[in-house]
């Protein structure tokens, strides 16, 4: 195992009964202290056919501290605009991550809008979590020959504070996870598996937004360039697929990520290729976050509860929602709040070692598995 300690904490929110906004799932939230200090959900709510809101919700606390149930306040967003609307009927405001970003003093939040090109990242802010104003789809100059612009994408979430470019430039800096065609586990999946990870565009990559900080406004936040290639799937849990998961938060041994990855159960019954999605820990360095100083050999959290295993997407584990739990005192204890088989939410407590534990694996420069 990585080192890390991880215990789950229980489920903690599911489809309200007689809830129409939530019968096809809640799932996959957001997870931010407001300025009050307590701690908000902002779950994926999904009524029937797949068309999804970003709700609201207070995290209730036990009188040990731990998470013990929400209590839901109302809609955070609901499709609205162009790219969050099909012309069908159909679309979404889908697995927002939400972050503090100091130099704005304001609330970002990233989400996938489910356009008529498919997901796209798109950016919301708020200075009260209550109130927000939609920023727009994020925009991504070409790289060396790659397209973003034209391909899915998910699974974004933004640094809390400027950080170093390639060139040591002070930017804001968002991870993302392109989907480019062939990309898909689904895809993955039907290939040999000692197929060769083309590591452009099977990747998590760092992408940087140039802006001064005088004067800024969270409109400004749309077009990224500046491109690094930040993490390839290396270990046989993440075979077929890696992705981010929560935003990167700080500890002792620099930015902290508990991101997913997407392997596959063997079923010896019949030919089915069943997928399995896992979460892992990485820890990028603090002065230079585009170097990775710990990843996980193995998984800190798969699916082996029966709520986790059988749901809308069965054998899912999606980390989405991070809390350091500073207002215990306790600043090495993450309780990360993840999707329960595209259907339920849970959380679970992640204690950070005094020292990393070795044989944390890096990418190569060409990556197999």
């Amino acid at each position: 195992m990585s080192g890390f300690k991880l215990k789950r904490l229980g489920m903690i929110m599911e489809p309200e009964p007689g809830n129409p906004q939530e019968i096809e799932g809640v799932l996959n939230p957001a997870a931010i202290r407001g300025p009050d200090g307590k701690l908000y959900l902002f779950p994926r709510l999904v009524s029937k056919g797949n068309y999804s809101r970003i709700g609201i919700a207070r995290v209730l606390f036990n009188e040990d501290g731990d998470p013990s149930g929400v209590e839901r306040l109302g809609i955070a967003l609901e499709p609205e605009t162009d790219y969050e609307l099909r012309s069908d009927g159909s679309g979404g405001c889908e697995d927002p991550r939400i972050t503090y970003v100091e130099p704005l003093h304001n609330y970002v939040m990233t989400y996938t809008a489910l356009s008529p090109n498919g997901p796209r990242i798109a950016l919301a802010s708020s200075e009260d979590l209550f109130h927000w104003k939609r920023i727009g789809l994020a925009i991504f100059e070409p790289y060396d020959g790659i397209d973003f612009v034209h391909v899915d994408n998910k699974d974004a979430s933004i640094f809390p504070v400027a950080i170093p470019n390639h060139a040591g430039k002070m930017q804001l800096a968002l991870l993302h996870r392109p989907l480019f065609q062939g990309t898909r586990p689904e895809e993955t999946v039907l290939q040999s598996k000692l197929r060769v990870v083309d590591i452009d565009r099977e990747s998590i990559w760092i992408s940087y937004c140039p802006m001064t900080f005088e004067g800024l406004e969270p409109y400004h936040i749309s077009l990224f360039n500046s491109h690094h290639r930040l993490a390839t799937p290396v270990s046989p849990w993440e075979r077929l697929k890696i992705g981010g998961g929560t935003p990167p938060i700080m500890t002792k041994h620099g930015w902290l990520i508990i991101y997913h990855g997407v392997s596959e159960i063997s079923d010896t019954g019949n030919n089915k290729h069943h997928l399995c999605y896992s979460a892992g820990v990485m820890v990028l360095s603090k002065e230079h976050p585009r170097v990775i100083r710990f990843r996980s050999v193995e998984p800190v959290l798969t699916p082996v509860l029966p709520q986790e295993q059988h749901g809308i997407i069965d054998n899912v584990v999606f980390p989405t929602g991070i809390d350091r739990r500073d207002d215990l005192g306790t600043p090495d204890r993450i309780d990360v709040y993840y999707g329960m088989a595209d259907k339920r939410i849970g959380v679970a407590r992640l204690d950070v070692p005094d020292v990393l534990p070795p044989g944390g694996v890096a990418d190569p420069k060409e990556a197999k598995v």
